[in-house]
């Protein structure tokens, strides 16, 4: 059975009956006439539907918590949706820590991640009873132990272990492998543990978490990961009576930027981690752990498109045929970073014949402003609305300001209806931070 992270297209994205592309029964083109471009559009379906995917997926095992992993993109509005939807949230900064608290999450079921968290936002996550720090290094063990002692509190938390465990992915987002920045090396593990138990005594340790990495095709990565956190749980309970109850395998499941991709259905993946899971807890003796896991971007990336608006082109002698977006590498800086391939359409013309391959290029100063390289659309012009798939991991969540270009708004679309929960940032946002210091300003 198909899961929504397999799809190329939102799951209501369909030619309305004035020939433009529809999705969450907006027309695309009036969006873009009434927002403005580039913007980022957010289907609510969409997400419902993968959330009810994950938690049917799961439903095998007992005690799952379902988290999103907010790095993918964090927002007050797609938060309350998400919690709406039963999950919590895997936060890596003093910012999304505020965001889901403001948007009214209980922060019970918010986890606290990350390998270089600061005295200011470890004593945020404990103010506002953030409820599981998954700690990272011993600097950290430390620092948090003297927060916590300070406030005369018990902090719950979990240790963070690399793994060893290298995934088919872009060297950059592999977390799980040996030469990692993240997390304990299992040779660590003791000597943490020792410090918990003799020494930390505002810290409690409930289990062990680990990433393996994004972007995931490969399914028995996952077996690999459990077989090796329920063993270090049995071990250690075997060393230092230590009775663990929690894994956190993190999240990584991959998603369909183009046709090429096939990635796995959360009932592959799932199935892959409930039946190891349950192999290891009778082979190494242990009692069931509650599972935590943490998808981001194949929660949130099917969900969301990015319109743009067809500006300048050129046309290389012999060469490339160049149109230019009113975006690029600052609203979506992915293809630059990973090189990472997209698919698009154009929303006025969905139905015309394929006529060109072209390039369609961001309007920022660099060479290497490509937002989607070679691609057959038909005759294109100045003002039609390209419509960029699965958009909606990491676009918003790694936009910038470059070339002092303002931030684009975000709308969310559901059942004819389209609400602004990003608004575009104005001139005046873009300077509202600098300073002139007193010697520099003109009489």
């Amino acid at each position: 059975m198909k899961t929504t992270n397999q799809l190329l297209k939102p799951v209501t994205a369909k030619i309305g009956e004035n020939g433009n592309i529809e999705i969450g029964g907006c027309d695309l083109v009036e969006l873009a006439q009434k927002y403005d471009t580039p913007l980022y559009v957010m289907d609510e379906a969409t997400i419902r539907s993968i959330c009810a995917d994950y938690k049917k997926a799961f439903s095998g095992y007992q005690k799952v918590n379902m988290m999103f992993a907010s790095k993918a993109l964090c927002t007050m509005a797609t938060s309350a949706l998400l919690a709406q939807e039963g999950f919590g949230f895997d936060v890596v900064s003093s910012g999304e820590i505020y965001t889901v608290y403001k948007a009214g999450v209980d922060m019970n079921k918010v986890l606290f991640n990350g390998n270089n968290k600061s005295f200011e936002e470890l004593t945020l996550a404990i103010d506002l009873g953030v409820g599981r720090i998954s700690v990272d290094n011993f600097f950290e063990l430390s620092l948090l132990n003297e927060i916590a002692k300070s406030k005369n509190k018990m902090v719950d938390i979990l240790l963070r272990i690399t793994p060893g465990i290298e995934c088919h992915t872009h060297e950059y987002i592999q977390t799980g492998h040996l030469d990692s920045k993240f997390g304990f090396d299992l040779t660590q593990i003791d000597e943490a543990v020792e410090l918990i138990l003799n020494e930390y005594k505002n810290l409690k340790l409930h289990g062990l978490h680990a990433h393996i990495g994004s972007q995931i095709f490969e399914t028995s990565i996952y077996g690999d990961e459990i077989e090796i956190l329920v063993k270090e749980i049995a071990r250690l309970d075997e060393k230092f009576s230590l009775k663990l109850d929690e894994v956190n395998v993190g999240g990584g499941l991959g998603v369909k930027y183009n046709d090429e991709d096939v990635p796995p259905s959360t009932y592959e993946i799932a199935d892959k981690i409930i039946s190891r899971l349950n192999s290891c807890i009778e082979k190494y003796g242990i009692e069931p752990p509650a599972l935590f896991i943490e998808p981001g971007r194949s929660i949130i990336s099917t969900a969301g498109v990015t319109l743009y608006t067809i500006g300048s082109s050129k046309q290389v002698p012999k060469g490339k045929t160049y149109f230019a977006v009113d975006g690029g590498m600052a609203d979506n800086a992915r293809p630059s970073m990973y090189q990472a391939k997209y698919s698009c359409e154009i929303v006025n013309k969905p139905s015309q014949e394929l006529a060109k391959t072209v390039t369609i290029a961001g309007r920022f100063c660099e060479s290497g402003d490509i937002l989607i390289k070679d691609v057959l659309l038909p005759e294109l012009e100045e003002g039609d609305i390209v419509c960029v798939y699965n958009t909606g991991a990491y676009n918003y969540s790694m936009a910038s300001n470059y070339n002092r270009v303002q931030k684009s708004a975000m709308v969310l679309v559901n059942n004819s209806q389209s609400d602004i929960i990003v608004n575009r940032e104005t001139l005046d946002d873009l300077i509202s931070h600098d300073v002139i210091p007193g010697r520099l300003k003109r009489d």
